[in-house]
């Protein structure tokens, strides 16, 4: 695993001015966060350098503001939920650079901790510009980065400051980059990948890297319906890219010479309607009616993937198995995901998932917190996934 400072590498910071990137892009209802997850993540990190006498300086963005101050989109909107979560006062500065920062830095006491605003409001920010990178950098000693989230993107707060000042990784980046290299960088074999969703067209990435990678590749969700199809099986009305077949089959393809199983659907739970409860029935894969779609993989195709995961000492996992989100079309995802987590109780599995809607399934499912790892950064997770280098992993591991 690449070298990377952490928290442990930093003694005597009483009265050091830390800039923190954290993640704090969570969801408002109604003008209050409705979700504090992200918040509760860079918690520990935020506790330690503050318990140690550190003036704690919180950089994040929110939002998508491209450069102008957006008054729905400052991070006065999140303060309180920080202040909430971490129980204790918070300080808000209205810049992230000039005056208002370096005003109420000099109030600070140790241990305070100070939000500043949203860094996107400048231009600067995600175009990583020396001027707007030096003018941040002016104020902190200490550069922490616990943002894994934002760490694929090259910008000011989550690369840039890593070139001016002594660069650390907060406590989550840290377990998420030593959760990852368990999953991915140096896995026990052997590993498989569960990858579901939609759409094929997001994550050709994805699984031409993974092919590459792990043992065997099962392959869930609407995407499914691509590969049955590449096959020359009629998938009926289902969610399907046909346009992609060629795609597929080159996936397959390579999967062969890599000694990849690829893991596809037997069989599959059809309904002519898209809701809650639709009527249904589960046919084999090579009868799917012409006016039916696949909306779940059928029970034998999960006794197949359970099979999988018993197999297995590493389980990578991004995307739901089936249309999960409504009932009974999240057989088959909660099945599989019950299954991984009592693996990984039992001790025989290394278990790491992420992105948007796998988070929600395992939540869904109620295993979240038996998996090792749920990794929440979404975009970041998958550009991991797909075997790219994270610019604000990068910075850290340098030098």
């Amino acid at each position: 695993m690449p070298a990377f400072k952490t928290l442990d590498d930093l003694t005597d910071i009483a009265g050091k001015r830390v800039l923190v990137r954290v993640d704090l892009n969570v969801p408002v209802t109604d003008g209050k966060v409705s979700d504090t997850t992200r918040i509760e993540r860079v918690a520990p990190t935020i506790h330690e350098l503050s318990e140690k006498g550190a003036k704690v300086i919180l950089l994040a963005h929110f939002g998508r503001p491209k450069g102008e101050p957006v008054p729905d989109q400052s991070l006065s909107l999140i303060a309180p939920a920080v202040e909430e979560v971490l129980d204790q006062s918070v300080a808000f500065a209205s810049d992230c650079i000039g005056a208002p920062v370096a005003d109420a830095i000099a109030k600070m006491e140790n241990g305070d901790i100070l939000l500043l605003e949203n860094t996107r409001f400048h231009k600067g920010e995600e175009k990583n510009t020396p001027e707007f990178t030096a003018e941040l950098a002016k104020n902190g000693d200490i550069y922490v980065n616990d943002a894994f989230s934002a760490a694929h993107r090259a910008h000011a707060s989550t690369e840039g400051l890593a070139h001016h000042l002594p660069a650390y990784a907060g406590r989550t980046m840290q377990a998420e980059l030593e959760a990852l290299e368990k999953g991915l960088g140096q896995p026990t074999r052997p590993v498989v990948a569960i990858v579901g969703g939609a759409k094929v067209s997001t994550k050709i990435d994805l699984l031409s890297n993974l092919v590459t990678k792990v043992d065997a590749l099962v392959i869930g969700g609407g995407m499914a319906n691509t590969f049955i199809a590449a096959q020359g099986i009629n998938v009926g009305k289902s969610l399907c890219e046909h346009d992609l077949a060629d795609t597929a089959r080159s996936i397959m393809e390579t999967a062969k010479k890599a000694g990849c199983s690829i893991v596809l659907p037997v069989d599959g739970v059809v309904a002519r309607e898209f809701k809650a409860n639709a009527e249904n029935e589960t046919v084999d894969i090579n009868a799917i009616p012409a006016d039916a779609m696949m909306l779940d993989v059928g029970p034998k195709s999960v006794e197949l993937i359970n099979g999988w995961i018993e197999k297995a000492a590493t389980l990578v996992w991004n995307g739901p198995l089936g249309a999960f989100e409504i009932a009974p079309f999240d057989k088959a995802t909660v099945s599989a995901a019950e299954h991984a987590a009592e693996q990984t109780k039992a001790g025989k599995l290394v278990s790491v998932a992420g992105g948007g809607d796998t988070v929600s399934a395992l939540n869904h499912a109620e295993v979240a917190d038996d998996f090792s790892y749920v990794s929440t950064a979404g975009g970041a997770f998958l550009e991991w996934m797909e075997g790219k280098e994270l610019p604000g992993v990068a910075v850290l591991t340098k030098g």
